[in-house]
């Protein structure tokens, strides 16, 4: 019996002297395993079918539970992602998913248009977060939504290196500590007063200074090593909330328990679900893919072995 179906090529390995295995990503029937021979010779016509990303119409010959591929129709074989080998590997990484989250004989229809969309922006543009979009509906469509709506965020300004301090009523700076003048004591000088009042505002002052570069060195060093990558240095403008997280087990990011987080990967993951967000950047679009690896690994015992690679080229 013979079947066509729009597939997407996922991945192909050698079989004997001229054959290939292919993995298809179709609608109706989720992976399909199929033969294609003689495909490893110089002149054989269905040399494009087996080609990493190709978009088709397959046609497959299935006798006993087995599936050969007899004829291809390419629709598209998005060749530009082979020649750029950072978007190569974000293709790769497209084609893994599908293949760890589908299983034979599942309704894969919407999975593969997600998945065909994400080849073609790649094709277009950058191909960082058109990959971020792709993960997260995947893993929505796997069951393991992303959630990231909290409420407007306070993200603390960073602090200044001179926190400046005032006294009694006048208004202060922004971020300024803002002291009052305590009543005076029984038995105790104006000179004197002063100069205690002016010795305890900078005690204070300097000291919620230290503590706050403290706080946001610690949060950002925690984040880092939880991303899989550490620095002693921080990061030009980076905003970091030490009381944001993101939760492995229920995929969402709060002000409470998990994983800590950075406002950019927020804000990233944010955009990417289709709310509003403030400009993204490329160090946000690597902690959110960084973020997405280790959730797709926890909730899927499976890790996406292109991934880690395709972060390094950014």
């Amino acid at each position: 019996m013979e079947f066509k179906t729009d597939a997407l090529m996922l991945k192909a390995v050698d079989y004997g002297e001229n054959d290939k295995m292919v993995t298809l990503l179709t609608a109706a029937r989720g992976k399909i395993g199929a033969c294609m021979k003689g495909v490893k010779k110089a002149n054989a016509k269905l040399k494009f079918a087996a080609q990493p990303f190709c978009f088709a119409e397959y046609v497959l010959a299935e006798k006993s539970g087995r599936h050969t591929v007899t004829s291809a129709s390419l629709y598209d074989g998005f060749f530009s992602l082979r020649e750029d080998v950072e978007k190569y590997y974000a293709a790769a990484v497209v084609c893994e998913a599908c293949d760890k989250l589908l299983y034979e004989e599942m309704q894969g229809g919407e999975l593969l248009v997600a998945a065909v969309s994400a080849l073609t922006r790649m094709c277009e543009e950058d191909a960082a977060f058109p990959l971020i979009v792709f993960l997260l509906t995947a893993l929505r469509l796997a069951g393991y939504p992303v959630r990231a709506d909290l409420p407007a965020l306070a993200v603390p300004e960073r602090v200044s290196e001179n926190p400046s301090v005032t006294f009694g009523d006048s208004s202060p700076a922004r971020g300024a500590k803002t002291l009052a003048v305590p009543e005076r004591e029984s038995g105790v000088s104006a000179s004197d007063l002063s100069f205690r009042v002016e010795r305890s505002g900078i005690e204070k002052s300097q000291q919620y200074f230290n503590n706050k570069v403290e706080m946001s060195r610690q949060a950002r060093h925690d984040n880092l090593e939880n991303c899989g990558k550490t620095t002693s240095s921080p990061l030009a403008g980076e905003r970091v909330l030490s009381s944001l997280f993101f939760d492995m087990e229920g995929g969402a990011f709060s002000l409470g328990k998990g994983t800590p987080a950075s406002v950019v990967t927020y804000e990233t993951v944010r955009e990417a679900l289709g709310y509003e967000a403030p400009p993204r950047t490329r160090d946000g679009e690597k902690r959110a893919l960084r973020l997405l690896y280790s959730y797709f690994a926890y909730q899927t015992d499976s890790e996406l072995t292109s991934l880690p690679e395709y972060v390094r080229m950014l």
